[in-house]
């Protein structure tokens, strides 16, 4: 837990120094902790708003909140590899989206706080673009813009095969 608080910490006070700071050889397993933990506390505090059983919901929450960022971090590299023409490790670009999903989250399960926290997460991803990868700002901001369009392509693609259900 000290280590989770720690990291929210830094990561508040400093964000770019933070970046700045990530070892070369992190992995997946700590991004991917914080980012569980930070998970955990939004879909417990999600419930207080769900419109189905607390199961059910807990398990859609959880899986959104985990899986967007698994979703996300592939684009982005991907983005990475054809638009810039690197080849990161993708632990590494991992742990830039598993980071500055974290923090996000944390505020994210409050009605309209979305509107705060999700341009908060993509600059604190491009934060994390431009200090940890090195992409220039023109290179993080085609990289976010890449992301993000895809993910809306792919989600409207994919509304009306829900809505039919």
């Amino acid at each position: 837990m000290r280590f989770y608080l720690r990291t929210l910490a830094h990561l508040l006070r400093d964000p770019r120094g933070f970046f700045s700071g990530l070892p070369e050889e992190l992995g997946m397993g700590t991004p991917l902790l914080f980012l569980l933990l930070s998970s955990l506390v939004f879909t417990l505090a999600s419930l207080m708003h769900a419109a189905v059983g607390p199961l059910t919901a807990g398990a859609i929450f959880l899986a959104n909140a985990v899986g967007m960022v698994f979703i996300t971090s592939a684009l982005g590299y991907m983005a990475i590899v054809l638009a810039v023409g690197r080849k990161p490790l993708y632990s590494r670009v991992f742990a830039v989206y598993a980071f500055s999903a974290g923090v996000t989250l944390l505020t994210s399960w409050m009605p309209y706080f979305l509107l705060i926290s999700e341009p908060w997460k993509w600059w604190l991803i491009y934060t994390g673009l431009t200090r940890s990868l090195a992409l220039t700002r023109l290179q993080a901001l085609a990289v976010i813009g890449f992301s993000i369009a895809i993910l809306i392509l792919f989600f409207w693609t994919l509304l009306p095969l829900i809505a039919k259900h």
